[in-house]
């Protein structure tokens, strides 16, 4: 088995603490709370919230290696997690997943919370382009030679890492029986048919989503409650924006690594330049100039990463994070529209049973009655789950615009604070070189 060490962010990122919490997010948080128009009673997620207020979970992913050869192949990564929550059978352990198993979770957690109105962060998407290379590759180093393996590597990696740790952050998901054995269980987990793309449950979960797209644009539900209208316009225009921010990022990224490529050119050229140069002074200074060059250099690809894994990464993140929002809500739509043909199958029915009765058939009234008392039961059922899941959602995304808020905070903050330490350090590069080019004769 050939090991593919993870590449670490830049050294520079460990400066900065992003534990911020002041008394303005404390502000915010009390006032939103007291604004929620959901139901007082205790509910799962308020005995788990209570519960865990001085409980903690840790998880992180790392040591990304190839296990395999040739397509066959798959990348495996530990996953090692501190706690102190009751539910898990150790306070520290680690184990060892695949990218199929963390997909696999995904669609657990999906398939049992979904219809319940919580929010569940979507895991990272597949990429066959990016896995294929690595997979086909004969030794992780020729692979990465380059460093766009290891990029793509490291990215993946920080994409399921930040995937659990949102999980972990759920009161209800994080104690979820089958989260627990994701992170805990020494044992290969089950393998995940549903994950393969080109396997019968993927064609299967493509029409899928072309009859769910196709419902979502045929069908309008009349919408009673004002707070959904505002919060769905609200969330639409949040994504809108937020792509076109991470858009903008994106190309960020690449034009700064573009100036770190031109400036070790600068570099070369300057170094060059101080060899042929016959003046003494001159060619010190060239030599010199030629070393402050290298260095931006490094500061330039140094702050790329930072557009990339500080802000670029956790605007993807949330982008995902409202796809997942809007697929909470669709999935109260459905509902509705369960509770809406519950309805009209009841009208059938008792239509039928009057026909009946006016008829003098007796015989067939009973059996009406039946159907009527059953699609009764049908329509008060839907109904709550209706109610039920219209309340969960309000609960499940005024929690997530606390920690959406906090998150943002943490992270601006973050990225100011490394721009400006890269900046006054290239201040300091070029306040050591002056005195050296003053003293040209």
């Amino acid at each position: 088995m050939e090991e593919i060490q993870s590449s670490e962010t830049p050294p520079l990122f460990d400066n900065i603490d992003f534990n911020t919490n002041d008394q303005d997010y404390e502000i915010f948080e009390s006032a939103v709370q007291q604004q929620q128009s959901v139901s007082k009673s205790t509910t799962m997620e308020d005995v788990a919230t209570e519960e865990m207020t001085d409980q903690f979970i840790e998880i992180t992913v790392s040591e990304p290696h190839k296990i395999g050869d040739g397509i066959g192949s798959y990348i495996a990564y530990k996953v090692s997690t501190r706690t102190s929550i009751p539910a898990f059978k150790k306070r520290q352990f680690s184990v060892m997943r695949r990218f199929s198993d963390f997909l696999g979770i995904h669609g657990l957690l999906v398939e049992k919370y979904l219809r319940r109105g919580r929010i569940i962060p979507p895991a990272p998407e597949k990429n066959l382009i990016g896995s294929t290379k690595v997979k086909m590759s004969q030794t992780p180093s020729a692979e990465t030679a380059n460093g766009v393996g290891m990029e793509w590597l490291e990215n993946r990696r920080a994409a399921l890492e930040r995937f659990l740790c949102r999980t972990a952050k759920h009161p209800v998901l994080c104690i979820d029986p089958d989260f627990i054995n994701f992170l805990q269980s020494d044992e290969e987990l089950p393998k995940s048919v549903n994950t393969a793309a080109l396997s019968g449950a993927g064609v299967m979960r493509l029409f899928n989503k072309v009859g769910e797209t196709m419902n979502k644009i045929t069908y309008k539900m009349d919408e009673n409650d004002p707070w959904f209208e505002d919060k769905i316009i609200e969330i639409e225009n949040l994504d809108t924006h937020m792509q076109r921010l991470h858009s903008a990022i994106k190309s960020l990224v690449i034009y700064r690594k573009e100036l770190s490529s031109l400036t070790g050119s600068v570099a070369k050229s300057a170094a060059v330049l101080s060899t042929c140069e016959e003046h003494t002074g001159l060619s010190r200074a060239l030599s010199q100039l030629a070393d402050v060059e290298e260095k931006v250099e490094l500061l330039r690809s140094e702050q790329s990463n930072s557009d990339l894994y500080i802000l670029s990464e956790t605007l993807k993140d949330y982008i995902g994070l409202f796809g997942a929002i809007k697929d909470v809500f669709h999935e109260r739509v459905k509902v509705f529209q369960n509770w809406e043909h519950a309805q009209l199958q009841l009208t059938k029915r008792r239509e039928n049973k009057t026909r009946m009765e006016l008829a003098g058939r007796n015989d067939k009234v009973e059996q009406y009655e039946k159907e009527v008392e059953e699609w009764e039961a049908k329509v008060q059922r839907c109904q709550k789950e209706f109610e039920e899941i219209s309340a969960e959602i309000k609960r499940e995304t005024e929690r997530f615009e606390i920690d959406r808020v906090r998150e943002f905070k943490t992270t601006i903050i973050k990225y100011l604070e490394d721009q400006m330490a890269h900046q006054q350090q290239v201040i300091k590069y070029w306040d050591a070189f002056v005195p050296n080019a003053k003293e040209i004769n």
